[in-house]
């Protein structure tokens, strides 16, 4: 770790104070496994289904320009998805075969970016990635993740920011979302009659699973690049030993439990900032439960830290309580107004068009011209554009053919590779019978 400001620790210390620690491999940021191709190498993925007619002639006009616009340099999808490096995209097939073979395919959660994530904090060790994520999606059901997106509301939302000031706000000079916490200002008397441990823990996964569905991509599309990790900012000024209480410890395992386990390899980095004598012994205590990557991506400093946060956050994006310049003063404070791209009406449109993609082309299945309604619908919206009408829906149906035979394509290597990895499990299954 660089030495760069008053009171900042080197991992190198770190180890010699805390002593033996959990050694693993450092890796580098997430984002680095995605290959960035030069831009005339960068071609639409065929392995995601395309907008079909319908869904081209829907489009709001600003969604339909702003995915021209991005796709000039890089494609909506592959921003989104990255362009996966073929090194490691072999190991994330490995283990999905595996998943596979013991009946544990989710498409959802089989994705390149989850099975890498748990590649990553197995040093790319399959068996013990694949039994972490089988303990994952064992955790998943048994919590019952699915249903919290569904259906939990944290009401005390409001009054728990009052006793507990954090929040996303803004980007890095990455694009990465910036997480700040103010520690020293947690009152947990408060938090606790404002909730419980139980439903803050459960607030707390509803706002990882919206960092990975939301936050990220958002951010993905507004670097025009893959973001998958955050950078994040915890200010512990007047922490010590008596605020570690043992609801304080039981709440700070379950969380890191939690995040270390089942939403592995999202931190970028972490900087500990006003970080007096009496937090100093306290972090002694607390790096014992810390493996050395992690803290590897941790630097803790003392009060003159405003420079090493300007070097990767812009003063526009910093609170003004950190030496920033931002207020968010129609929020009540920054860290009430999760400011970012994930707040943005048109990203988060394109996100939607994006998701529901998969339903539309499902949708036209068994038809691919066009409604009379959808001609119309289309016609409505372009109807400022006088003779150029006739000519974008023309242009439209072209494309949408053209995606269609792309579509063909994509089938027909889906299924090859379907009928590859079957005659591997049929391989698999005789073995064992031997």
């Amino acid at each position: 770790m660089r030495a760069s400001g008053e009171g900042e620790e080197s991992s190198d210390s770190k180890r010699s104070q805390l002593g033996k620690v959990r050694t693993k491999s450092i890796h580098p940021p997430i984002e680095s496994q995605w290959l960035l191709h030069p831009r005339e190498e960068i071609k639409p993925s065929s392995s995601l289904p395309k907008p079909g007619v319908k869904s081209m002639l829907n489009y709001p006009r600003k969604i339909r320009n702003s995915l021209k616009k991005l796709g000039r340099g890089k494609s909506l999808r592959i921003v989104l998805e990255g362009v996966h490096d073929p090194k490691y995209e072999q190991l994330v097939d490995s283990l999905r075969e595996q998943l596979f073979v013991e009946g544990h395919l989710m498409e959802r959660q089989t994705d390149y970016h989850s099975l890498l994530r748990f590649l990553r904090v197995r040093d790319f060790d399959l068996s013990k990635a694949k039994d972490t994520f089988v303990q994952y999606l064992g955790w998943r059901e048994e919590y019952g993740v699915d249903e919290i997106l569904k259906e939990f509301k944290f009401e005390e939302y409001a009054e728990v920011k009052k006793c507990y000031p954090h929040g996303y706000h803004g980007v890095d000079r990455n694009g990465r979302p910036i997480y700040i916490e103010r520690i020293g200002m947690v009152d947990l008397n408060a938090l606790l009659q404002a909730t419980t441990v139980d439903r803050f823990v459960r607030y707390h996964v509803s706002e990882q699973e919206k960092t990975l569905n939301i936050r990220f991509p958002a951010c993905s599309i507004a670097a025009k690049r893959h973001i998958a990790s955050i950078t994040s900012i915890l200010d512990v000024k007047g922490v010590g030993m008596s605020n570690f209480s043992k609801t304080a410890r039981s709440l700070f395992m379950e969380i890191q439990k939690i995040d270390s386990n089942y939403y592995p390899e999202i931190l970028n980095r972490l900087f500990i900032v006003n970080a007096g004598n009496g937090f100093r012994m306290l972090w002694k205590a607390l790096g014992a439960f810390l493996d050395e990557r992690t803290l590897a991506k941790i630097h803790v400093l003392g009060n003159n830290y405003q420079s090493n946060l300007l070097e990767v956050i812009d003063q526009s994006n910093l609170p003004s309580f950190l030496g920033g310049d931002c207020t968010c003063s129609d929020y009540g404070g920054c860290l009430f107004s999760d400011e970012g791209p994930w707040k943005n009406p048109e990203i988060l449109e394109m996100l939607q068009s994006t998701s529901i993609t998969e339903e539309i082309y499902d949708s036209e299945a068994d038809s691919d011209v066009p409604s009379e309604e959808a001609m119309e619908t289309s016609q409505n919206e372009d109807c400022g554009d006088g003779g150029n009408t006739e000519a974008q829906k023309i242009h439209a149906l072209e494309v949408a053919l053209m995606d269609t035979n792309e579509e063909i394509q994509a089938l027909k290597a889906a299924l090859d590779n379907t009928k590859a990895v079957l005659e591997r499990l049929e391989q698999h299954i005789k073995a064992l019978r031997v």
